[in-house]
C-alpha cells in the first residue's frame, strides 16, 4: 500500500483487506457521510451490527478505517475512513487476480446501486436539478495508448472540480454529485461479440 497525499494506492496486502462487497460499502458510507458506529452503519446499509462490526475491524486491520476517539461515550466506537481516495492499480495487482476480481465486482455493485437510487429519487427532483445527470455511453475505437490517454484527461478534468468532504460544510447552491467513470476496453477474441 502507497499513499499519495489522501489516497491509498492498493497492493497485494491492502486488496486483501478491502476485497468483500460489505467492506466496500462500509468504506464508501464513511467517505460520503463522515464517521458512523457500527450500529448506524448496520441501519444504512441494511446488515446486523455484528457484521457491521466485525468487517470495521478488518477495515481497521488493513489501514482502510481509523477509530475517531474525539466521538462517541462509553464503550461507543465511532469509525472514519482514514484515506479519502483508494485507487487500484491493475499492473500492480495481476499477482492477486482472484482478490482483484472481488474489488471490482464489489466497487461495480457500487455503482450500479448508485445508478438505481438515481433512477428512483429522479421523478422527485424539481427547479434546477430537475434536468442534471446523464447516463450515456460513447462507443469508440482507440488504441491502449490513446485509451490511458483518455482516462488521465478525464481525470484532470474532474480533479479541477470542488471535491465534497462529509466535514466541512457545504456551498450554497451545491449539492452532492457523484461522477463515476468507466473506462472499460472489450478485446475483440474470435467467436464472441463486441460488446
Amino acid at each position: 500500500m502507497s499513499l499519495e497525499e489522501d489516497r491509498l494506492v492498493l497492493d497485494g496486502r491492502s486488496l486483501r483487506g478491502i476485497a468483500h462487497p460489505l467492506r466496500v460499502r462500509i468504506l464508501s458510507a464513511l467517505r460520503e457521510d463522515g464517521p458512523a458506529t457500527a450500529t448506524r452503519l448496520a441501519e444504512l446499509l441494511g446488515e446486523s451490527t455484528g457484521s457491521t462490526s466485525y468487517h470495521l475491524r478488518q477495515l481497521a486491520t488493513y489501514g482502510f478505517v481509523v477509530e475517531d476517539t474525539g466521538r462517541g461515550v462509553g464503550r461507543e466506537r465511532w469509525w472514519r475512513a482514514a484515506h479519502r481516495f483508494t485507487s487500484f492499480d491493475g499492473e500492480a495487482n495481476r499477482d492477486m487476480p482472484e482478490e482483484s476480481a472481488a474489488y471490482l465486482r464489489a466497487v461495480a455493485a457500487l455503482y450500479a446501486g448508485r445508478v438505481e437510487r438515481w433512477l428512483d429519487e429522479s421523478a422527485d427532483r424539481t427547479g434546477p436539478w430537475r434536468d442534471t445527470g446523464t447516463i450515456s455511453d460513447w462507443r469508440l475505437q482507440l488504441t491502449a495508448e490513446e485509451t490511458r490517454a483518455l482516462g488521465e484527461e478525464l481525470t484532470a478534468v474532474l480533479d479541477r472540480y470542488r471535491e465534497a468532504r462529509p466535514d466541512a460544510p457545504a456551498s450554497d447552491g451545491t449539492e452532492r454529485v457523484v461522477v463515476q467513470l468507466q473506462l472499460m476496453p472489450f478485446l475483440r477474441t474470435e467467436g464472441r461479440a463486441e460488446a
